[in-house]
């Protein structure tokens, strides 16, 4: 669980292979329970699509959250529904059968960089009346859909995820929780493995690994909040190993 504001690792749970004394897990099973460990109220929580369960809704709402939970074909009645509501949304200009401005909210956003030009363009309307599998998650409120086209040496890319949210948000905030949701991949997991090299830990033995991982999580919490040295996370961790006055600055902001 990661806050994107603060970046903060709010906690984690470990999933296992199958073994004669425990079935295997996954994250159907540890999301649930990595829930029951953290404050979640008044938070909008963002999941994948593997974590798009109705229990996982459910418990999201019952703490006092809210969720924006990626839907694929996992789920896919109510992927198809979302799909072509909003294809009906766009191939009619966003406007209802009599002329009129349908219930849809938008924006899109344009980036060029990196040897590519990106285009988004994110959609979030109210629950259809004709939705059928509306009932089965708690709170629901509104759909989303985000579109990505990148151009790329000349090539087109690209790529429609759909949302099932128990907040009606604006588009730019519902933008926001949607690109904000992958910063745990540069932000966390990148960093965990190019800075602190996770990936190339070998350490197994009882509960060292899970340790050695909790202990990465807050090191690189604390980094990253150290906001004086203008620098990467690598090398203000290069600085906290040598300068003890910084390490402090790092450890107690100081």
């Amino acid at each position: 669980a990661w806050a994107k504001e603060n970046h903060i690792s709010l906690g984690q749970v470990t999933t296992n292979a199958d073994t004669p004394n425990e079935k295997a897990s996954n994250e159907i099973t540890a999301i649930p329970k990595l829930l029951e460990l953290i404050e979640i109220s008044g938070a909008l929580v963002t999941i994948d699509a593997m974590g798009c369960q109705t229990a996982i809704a459910g418990k999201i709402v019952d703490q006092g959250g809210d969720y924006c939970l990626a839907v694929k074909e996992n789920q896919p009645t109510t992927y198809q529904e979302i799909a072509d509501h909003f294809d009906t949304l766009v191939a009619a200009d966003l406007t209802n059968e009599d002329g009129s401005q349908a219930d849809v909210r938008y924006t899109s956003t344009d980036e060029k960089g990196h040897g590519r030009v990106e285009h988004r363009a994110y959609y979030i309307s109210p629950v259809p009346e004709t939705m059928t599998t509306a009932s089965r998650w708690k709170a629901l409120l509104a759909i989303g859909m985000s579109i990505n086209i990148i151009v790329r040496d000349g090539e087109e890319h690209h790529s429609v995820r759909y949302y099932l949210l128990s907040q009606y948000l604006s588009a730019a905030k519902f933008a926001e929780a949607v690109r904000g949701h992958w910063g745990i991949e540069n932000s966390l997991h990148w960093q965990l493995d190019v800075t602190f090299g996770e990936d190339q830990s070998r350490v197994r033995k009882g509960y060292a690994d899970q340790n050695q991982s909790l202990l990465r999580r807050t090191a690189l919490s604390l980094l990253k909040n150290e906001t004086t040295a203008k620098v990467g996370v690598k090398n203000k961790r290069l600085a906290a190993a040598s300068d003890d006055d910084y390490l402090a600055k790092v450890v107690f902001g100081a």
